[in-house]
Order: structure tokens, then C-alpha cells, then sequence
């Protein structure tokens, strides 16, 4: 007699072995059969968040869909360069955005509901930063009314691709932020990493707790439903580790935390919101099944190998399309596949801003 439990009927997903010891690496799916909602061609998705959201964004350029841009590079501007001041990147050329509150932040900078105190930085040689994109001018602004002028551009460019958008695609990266003592304001990286200069009077170092994300990312997601009623959200967590933390704890350890609270927080955001869905591209790259092969040598970048898994599981489920009838990956657009793979690297460390961090230890370099 065969003895009926909740176990009886549940499909091989459920199940450890079935879903991931006895499958190949690259056929581990943990991606829902049926996602709250899909994704088409004609969809405007407009992208945001951490390094690994650069990754998204390239894919969905590449395979014909929709990749919102609202900032765009003079005509006259080479692609080289345009890409060397972060045109493109993103939706708009807000550079990486780290914490919840960042974006929050910037929702509520582009409609004028909060003007941060520190909002220039003034650099020894007379060049103008943003510190809320500290990188995105190589070299700084020459006037303060250039600087306005881009700041005025940018926040329409922002507004434009909130109000456009059909799907947001956010990645969350870190837990840990630096924040003005002033008003709250968040910096992408601390003061004074490659700009401004850091205060202990004026900044402080703050981790994010769960409940904090779950309430930052709850206003922001009422906040553009505000602007925009039919937007969808797809939240993910990059698998990207931290280069360094503050906390005072090992890094791995700080990893573990920061990924970990990111984890819950879009579990419980994806439960209690309408239109919000997470896309578990964090464990496609780290889980067990792959072994470490999807990260590179420094154990944090990821290997387009895993890149290609995750978004060809992002074109079946949530558009039902398969990578293959797709454009051809980036690999195949060149000869040399190593070539590419180093190119790709070399560009993704370019705008990530987190690894200027790694330079300001003790001991410094690379």
C-alpha cells in the first residue's frame, strides 16, 4: 500500500536529486513554469542596478527586444566614447545604482521631492563630480552650468523612461551604502573613493536591513505605479560578491549577509506586491549545481557562460522564445570567442564602480 502525503504529487522541482544532482549544470531551470506575467518584443524594458544588471541589458539589445534608452550620446560622439560616458549602459546614464534606496532616491530627485544637500563635488583641479554618478563624466564637468545643464537632461531622460517603460527590470547588489549625515542622501560609493572628500562629521557607513529594502522598494514600486499604472516590476539579486566591506567583518561573511537579506527582501516584495515577480538569476550563477564554473578567477566576475544560462532561461520563460532563435550570442559575433569574452570583461569592470573600492586598502593595487 502506497501511503498519499504532500510529497506524493509534487513535480520533480520539488525534488533535490530530480531538479539538480541528476541533471547537467546547464539544464538546472529553477525559473517558475508559469511566471505572474511575460515579456514580449515590443515591451519596453528599462534596466537599472548593479554591475551584473549591465548583463540584461546587453542580452535584450542583442536579441531584438526592447531595451529602453532615453539618454542618448551626441550624434557626433563615436560609439567608443558614448560607451566611455556610460551612454547606454542603462536606460538612462545613471550610472550603477547599489542599495534600494538609491533608486528610491533618484525617483524622488527627478520629480523634485528631494534635494540632496552634497550635490556637487569640486575636485582640486576645478572639474564639477555628481556624487550620485561619480564616474559617468571621465575627467569631471569643465563649468558649473555645463554640470546643470546634463543634471537637467538626465532627470528628463530618467522621468521619460519611468513613464515609458512597461517592465523594470532592478537588479539589487548590496547591502551596504554610505549615507550624508545631513539629510540621508545615499552615495554609490563613499566619498572620497574617486571623488569628493570622505568626513566622518558628514558620512556614515550604513547596512541596509530587510525591513528597510522592503519598505524603500515598496514606495518606490507606489511611486512609479503612480506615474506609470501598468508597470511591471522583475526584481533580481546580482551574484556578484562584494569587492570590499565596511561592516568589519570577512568579506565572504558580509557576502553571505548582504545577499542573503537582498534574497528575503524579494521574496517577501514578490508576495505582497501586484506585478512584481523575482528572476532567481542569483542562483542560477552560484547554486551548487554549477560547480563554480560560471565565475571567473577572481571569484567574482561572472563567465558569459553563466551569463548565456541565465538569460536564455529569462527568453524561455518569460517570453517563450529560445536563445537559439535569437540573435547569436556574443561569442559568435567574432571569430575569436576568447577575444570576445576578455572584451566583454575589460567593459563590464569599466563601468562597474565598485571595484575602485579595491584600491583604496593598505596595501593597494589591484
Amino acid at each position: 500500500m502506497t501511503r498519499q502525503t504532500p510529497y506524493s504529487l509534487l513535480p520533480d522541482t520539488a525534488y533535490w536529486r530530480r531538479s539538480m544532482a541528476e541533471l547537467p549544470f546547464a539544464e538546472v531551470d529553477p525559473v517558475p513554469t508559469n511566471p505572474p506575467f511575460g515579456l514580449t518584443p515590443e515591451d519596453k524594458v528599462m534596466t537599472a542596478g548593479s554591475c551584473f544588471a549591465q548583463h540584461i541589458a546587453r542580452y535584450l539589445r542583442q536579441s531584438g527586444f526592447n531595451s529602453l534608452i532615453t539618454e542618448t550620446a551626441h550624434p557626433m560622439i563615436s560609439a567608443e566614447n558614448a560607451a566611455l560616458f556610460n551612454y547606454g549602459t542603462f536606460t538612462a546614464r545613471y550610472g550603477n545604482i547599489y542599495v534600494v534606496r538609491q533608486l528610491l532616491q533618484l525617483f524622488k530627485r527627478v520629480y523634485g521631492r528631494f534635494q540632496p544637500v552634497e550635490d556637487i563635488w569640486v575636485e582640486p583641479d576645478g572639474s564639477i563630480l555628481d556624487p550620485f554618478r561619480p564616474q559617468i563624466q571621465p575627467g569631471g564637468f569643465a563649468t558649473r552650468r555645463e554640470f546643470d545643464l546634463d543634471r537637467q537632461q538626465h532627470f528628463a531622460a530618467v522621468r521619460r523612461g519611468f513613464e515609458e517603460l512597461d517592465v523594470f527590470v532592478f537588479t539589487l547588489g548590496l547591502t551596504e551604502g554610505w549615507v550624508s549625515r545631513q539629510d540621508g542622501a545615499v552615495f554609490p560609493l563613499c566619498p572620497g573613493t574617486v571623488g569628493g572628500q570622505f568626513d566622518p562629521d558628514r558620512h556614515m557607513f550604513h547596512n541596509f536591513s530587510v525591513s528597510e529594502i522592503v519598505a524603500d522598494m515598496t514606495e518606490f514600486i507606489v511611486l512609479l505605479h503612480q506615474v506609470n499604472p501598468r508597470a511591471r516590476i522583475i526584481l533580481t539579486v546580482s551574484p556578484v560578491p562584494l569587492i570590499a566591506t565596511a561592516s568589519g567583518r570577512h568579506v565572504l561573511t558580509a557576502t553571505t549577509y548582504s545577499k542573503s537579506v537582498l534574497r528575503v527582501a524579494c521574496e517577501m516584495l514578490e508576495q505582497s506586491l501586484p506585478r512584481v515577480m523575482y528572476f532567481p538569476s542569483y542562483e542560477v550563477i552560484l547554486g551548487p549545481h554549477a560547480r563554480g564554473a560560471y565565475l571567473a578567477d577572481d571569484l567574482r566576475s561572472v563567465r558569459e557562460e553563466g551569463v548565456e544560462h541565465v538569460m536564455r532561461l529569462f527568453f524561455r520563460k518569460l517570453a517563450g522564445v529560445e536563445s537559439s532563435d535569437l540573435a547569436p550570442s556574443p561569442q559568435e559575433d567574432t571569430a575569436n570567442g576568447d577575444a570576445a569574452a576578455r572584451e566583454m570583461e575589460r567593459v563590464v569592470k569599466l563601468v562597474c564602480d565598485e571595484e575602485a573600492l579595491d584600491s583604496q586598502s593598505a596595501t593597494g593595487g589591484e
